[in-house]
């Protein structure tokens, strides 16, 4: 952790955000998500266009179309890296590293660091979306597959445009109900 890090760090003990890692927690720059979400708003978009061009949204195709639907094929794509970045975490995905190693350089250090663990949750969610538009997608359900490029679009957009991660509110309140973040008794 480089020295800018420490002191970005140190400052999440005044962070009222829920977000915020906890002093003394590694914690993330919120803005590498963010880009993550730009690269994800850009391949949904041509997921989408895709989707209304192709079979997607046609009924009566065959098991081998529907899977060589270029639609399809970039979906899959898709649920793999959000598989990525919530089984091997945020820190793993692979457009944090290409954040890291290429655009955090040149960047001032951020206001606060994030928590990892609600962009990993968001992950998870962008993960199960664009899986449930796979599997619509190789049973045959017309605009199964669009649907649900166009929901994880609309979290991916929220995310890169407003800052909003959508995911990381659901996470949040989760562990207000005390539905995830129990410690263990």
């Amino acid at each position: 952790m480089t020295s800018t890090s420490s002191n970005a760090q140190s400052s999440n003990s005044q962070s009222s955000s829920p977000l915020a890692a906890k002093p003394g927690q590694p914690g993330i720059d919120p803005r590498g998500p963010r880009f993550g979400a730009t690269i994800t708003v850009v391949l949904l978009a041509i997921d989408v266009f895709l989707g209304l061009t192709g079979v997607s949204t046609t009924s009566g195709t065959t098991l081998a179309q529907r899977a060589t639907d270029p639609a399809f094929i970039l979906l899959v794509i898709l649920t793999l890296i959000f598989a990525w970045g919530a089984f091997a975490g945020i820190q793993r995905h692979p457009y944090g590293a290409i954040f890291k190693r290429f655009i955090r350089p040149n960047l001032s250090a951020p206001s606060e660091l994030e928590d990892p663990k609600p962009p990993t949750f968001a992950q998870l969610i962008g993960f199960i979306v664009t899986g449930v538009g796979v599997v619509l997608a190789l049973v045959g359900v017309p605009y199964g597959l669009v649907v649900a490029a166009a929901f994880a679009f609309v979290a991916a957009f929220l995310n890169s445009v407003f800052a909003y991660c959508l995911g990381c509110q659901i996470y949040v309140l989760l562990v207000r109900a005390g539905i995830l973040g129990r410690k263990a008794a």
